[in-house]
C-alpha cells in the first residue's frame, strides 16, 4: 500500500487567530516542512491564487499541493452561490494537480467566533440533516464533474461535529461526497476514531492526522470556552506529541485498504511549538506507525517529469 505525507500551513499561520502565527514566508514554510520529510502542503492564505505563480514556488520547494480548505455554506445558501465561489479554486487545483478540495461547512458554524462557547454549536434536526446531506452530495457530484473531487471535513463547532452527526450525514449523503477523516476533531468531539473508520472507510479519500492533548480537551468548560479558546490553549498537536494512538488509527485505515494522503494539521502557538520541530516529530511518528502498518511512503515531491 502506498501513502503520501503532507502538512497544513496552519502550523505556521493561523487564519482565525493571527496571534498564533509565525512571521515566515511561504517559501520558508515549504522549506521547513520539506526538510522534515513531507512531500505535500495544503493551501494557506499566503499561497498565490493562480497556477502561473504557484507552480514555480512548488517546484522550487519540491512539494505538491495536497489539498486546501473551501468554506462551504450549503447549510444556509444555495448551490449556485457555492458553485460560483468554488469555480476559481477548482480551476487552480486542476492546474496544479491537487488531489481534492476540502469542503468545510461554515454556515451557522461558531468555529471562527471566539465569543461563542462550544456548547452553543449549531444542531440540525433530522429533516434538516437529510436535506443538507443531499445538497452537499449534489454539490460534490457537480465538483467531480468539473474534474475536482471534494472531501467533506467534519469539524468542531460546525453542523457535523459529533460521531452521531457524522453517521447521520453519511447515511443521508451519497458517494458523490467523499469523506475527510480527521482524527483530532472526532476525538475532541468525543467520538471513537476507530469505529468511525470501520463505519465509513469506503468513502474516506483524505485523512488529517491531527492529534489532541486530552488533558487540555478534558479541562475545557464548554459552557464558557470556544473552539478558538481551545486552540489557543493547545488542544491540538502533531502525532507523537499528543494523546491519540496513531499506530491503531493508521493500522485500521490500512486494514481497510486506504491509500493516499495523510496530512498533519496541527494549529498551535509557533512560539511554544516551533513548526519545524513539530513537523519533525510528526513525520517521525507517522513513519514509525505507517511502516508497522505495511505502508510504503512515497518520497517524491514535485513531479520530475
Amino acid at each position: 500500500m502506498k501513502a503520501k505525507l503532507g502538512m497544513s500551513p496552519i502550523a505556521w499561520w493561523n487564519d482565525d487567530l493571527p496571534e498564533l502565527s509565525d512571521d515566515v514566508s511561504l517559501e520558508e514554510c515549504l522549506r521547513q516542512s520539506r526538510s522534515a520529510g513531507f512531500t505535500g502542503m495544503e493551501q494557506g492564505r499566503r499561497f498565490p491564487s493562480n497556477p502561473e505563480e504557484m507552480l514555480p514556488i512548488l517546484r522550487a520547494a519540491d512539494v505538491t499541493l495536497c489539498g486546501g480548505w473551501f468554506s462551504g455554506t450549503l447549510v444556509n445558501e444555495e448551490l449556485a452561490a457555492n458553485k460560483d465561489r468554488i469555480a476559481p479554486m477548482i480551476a487552480l487545483f486542476k492546474a496544479v494537480t491537487a488531489p481534492c478540495i476540502v469542503y468545510g461547512e461554515v454556515g451557522r458554524s461558531i468555529q471562527g467566533d471566539r465569543s461563542k462557547p462550544l456548547a452553543t454549536k449549531p444542531r440540525l434536526s433530522d429533516d434538516e440533516m437529510k436535506a443538507y446531506a443531499r445538497r452537499v452530495t449534489e454539490f460534490g457530484e457537480w465538483c467531480a464533474e468539473q474534474g475536482m473531487p471534494l472531501s467533506y471535513h467534519h469539524h468542531m463547532a460546525a453542523v457535523v461535529e459529533t460521531e452521531p452527526e457524522l453517521d447521520a450525514f453519511m447515511r443521508h449523503s451519497g458517494e458523490g461526497i467523499p469523506l475527510l477523516l480527521d482524527a483530532g476533531h472526532l476525538a475532541f468531539a468525543g467520538g471513537d476514531v476507530l469505529r468511525a473508520i470501520g463505519n465509513h472507510h469506503a468513502r474516506i479519500n483524505h485523512v488529517h492526522v491531527k492529534d489532541i492533548r486530552k488533558p487540555v480537551v478534558d479541562g475545557l468548560d464548554r459552557s464558557r470556552q470556544s473552539f478558538l479558546d481551545a486552540v489557543a490553549l493547545g488542544a491540538f498537536t502533531v502525532p507523537g506529541d499528543g494523546s491519540l494512538d496513531f499506530g491503531a488509527i493508521v493500522q485500521r485505515l490500512a486494514d481497510h485498504g486506504y491509500e493516499g494522503w495523510f496530512v498533519v494539521e496541527a494549529e498551535q502557538d509557533p512560539r511554544k511549538a516551533p513548526p519545524q520541530k513539530m513537523a519533525e516529530i510528526g513525520h517521525a511518528e507517522l513513519m514509525r506507525v505507517m511502516t508497522a502498518a505495511g505502508y510504503t511512503v512515497e518520497t517524491e515531491g514535485f513531479p520530475k517529469g
